[in-house]
Parts: C-alpha cells; sequence; structure tokens
C-alpha cells in the first residue's frame, strides 16, 4: 500500500506520469519524418521510425550512368558497416540524361542480378530543385546542394542531422567517405 501511494505521489509531483512509466522519446528530427515507398512495392517507410539512431547514406540511383559500377562499392560498405549501425539508402532517378528509364520492378532486377544490392531501396523519386522529393527538399533545407549528377552521396548522423555531402566522383570506398562513416560509428 505504501508503494502505490508513494507512485501516486511521484505522479502528482511530476505531471501525472508514474514513476516506472519510461519518459516519451525524442521528437523525430524532421530530415527523416516521412514516409516513402519501397521499390518495386506497395509498402512504405516511415524513415524515422525505421533508421532513427542509424548513421544513413542517402544516395541517388541510375542503372545507365558511369557511375553505376558504385553500386558495388555502396554494398559493400553497408555489409562491412550494418552491424555497427550504418545503413544506405537507394533512390532511383532519371533526372539526368534519362540514365534511369526502367520500371522499378527492372531496377530492383538489375540492381540485385548486377550488384547483388541488399540495401534498401526506394521508388524512384525526383532530385532536381522544383521537383524534388520532399527527403532531397529536407536535405537541401539541410545545407546539402541538390544533386547535380547521379551518385551523390548525403551523410546523415545518428541523430538524424545532414553531415555532409560527397559528389559522384567520390567513390564510395574513398578513404575520404569511409573515415566520415567510422567517425559517425
Amino acid at each position: 500500500m505504501k508503494t502505490t501511494l508513494f507512485a501516486i505521489g511521484l505522479a502528482a509531483i511530476s505531471g501525472g506520469v508514474a514513476a516506472d512509466t519510461p519518459p516519451p522519446g525524442p521528437a523525430c528530427p524532421p530530415l527523416l519524418d516521412l514516409s516513402v515507398r519501397r521499390l518495386a512495392g506497395e509498402e512504405s517507410v516511415n524513415l524515422c521510425e525505421t533508421y532513427r539512431g542509424k548513421v544513413i547514406l542517402v544516395v541517388n540511383t541510375a542503372s545507365k550512368c558511369g557511375f553505376t559500377p558504385q553500386y558495388e562499392g555502396l554494398e559493400a560498405l553497408y555489409r562491412k558497416y550494418q552491424d555497427r549501425g550504418l545503413v544506405v539508402l537507394g533512390f532511383p532517378s532519371n533526372d539526368f540524361m534519362k540514365q534511369e528509364p526502367g520500371s522499378e520492378e527492372e531496377i530492383q532486377k538489375f540492381c540485385r542480378l548486377t550488384y547483388s544490392v541488399e540495401f534498401p531501396m526506394f521508388e524512384k523519386v525526383s532530385v532536381t530543385k522544383g521537383t524534388a522529393t520532399p527527403l532531397f527538399e529536407r536535405l537541401a533545407a539541410a545545407g546539402a546542394p541538390y544533386p547535380k549528377w547521379n551518385f551523390y552521396k548525403y551523410l546523415i548522423d545518428r541523430d538524424g542531422n545532414y553531415v555532409d555531402y560527397y559528389g559522384s566522383i567520390t567513390a564510395p570506398e574513398s578513404d575520404k567517405l569511409v573515415r566520415a562513416i567510422e567517425k559517425l560509428l
């Protein structure tokens, strides 16, 4: 009885929350507070709920680009660091010289069969200023440039904050990018 009265007293003092009730989690970071559809699927994923607390590398991809072999390096990064909290998120885009002309099903098949891509891939999007989807608009609002070509890479820390970007010519296995990822892990 004393314990119950004590808990009720604590609840009254603390604004109505019993002592054994966990505090609410931090608010979702605005950059990640949105849902996106999985590639070639109907299921949407809330980025905040799914990837909060992870280091995120967002990449705009294309299957018919000179940088397309970067899929291999992106997958290698994902496999090497996923257990430490890294996730690579791919967003196919046809914005640059129509280098992603296929359907989402064709893109998915190409990525899996050609580069054994297992990192999460999402719906085909627009990434250029004026037509960009919400994630790329939010990256720009956070200080990132809009992609000027395929395979721009955007690094987001565990708290959902934009950290830095790496252009198309920066390979996924580059020392610069790997050091930045390791620092955040």
